[in-house]
């Protein structure tokens, strides 16, 4: 593979790359864009999101457009947990509104494990979901 196709930082992560790792999947996951986003993980990903089983990039990208388009004004937040050779555990939190207008924040924890090309193989996310009025909104 050349390096057009490697998602750098690549494992074993050290403790700078993990923290690179993690906020360039925030970044990423902010624009909102399925296309550019579902290249970060392997043609074969596996994914556990709540109760949703996906496989592959193909499915990756179809789900996170059905997501953003039930999730509007979504902005994330990650924060790295730990971290060894090409896995990492991630806590994060997200606020959306809903299409009848309601605000939400979702809670949750992502385990992720990374091939030699640094691209995602594995992202299994446990999430709940807390409904908040718009002025308890913290990220904006």
């Amino acid at each position: 593979m050349n390096n057009e196709n490697k998602k750098f930082p690549l494992p074993p992560f050290t403790l700078q790359t993990a923290l690179q790792k993690v906020q360039m999947a925030e970044d990423a996951w902010n624009t909102q864009d399925p296309e550019k986003i579902c290249m970060a993980y392997t043609i074969d990903t596996e994914w556990r999101n709540r109760t949703e089983f996906i496989n592959g990039r193909e499915e990756v990208k179809a789900f996170l457009k059905r997501k953003w388009e039930k999730e509007r004004q979504y902005k994330l937040k990650k924060e790295l947990w730990g971290f060894r050779e090409n896995r990492m555990a991630v806590r994060f939190e997200y606020e959306y509104q809903n299409p009848e207008g309601k605000w939400f924040r979702a809670y949750g924890n992502e385990n992720w494990e990374f091939d030699e090309n640094g691209l995602m193989q594995k992202r299994f996310a446990s999430i709940n979901d807390l409904e908040i009025d718009e002025k308890d909104r913290k990220l904006k």
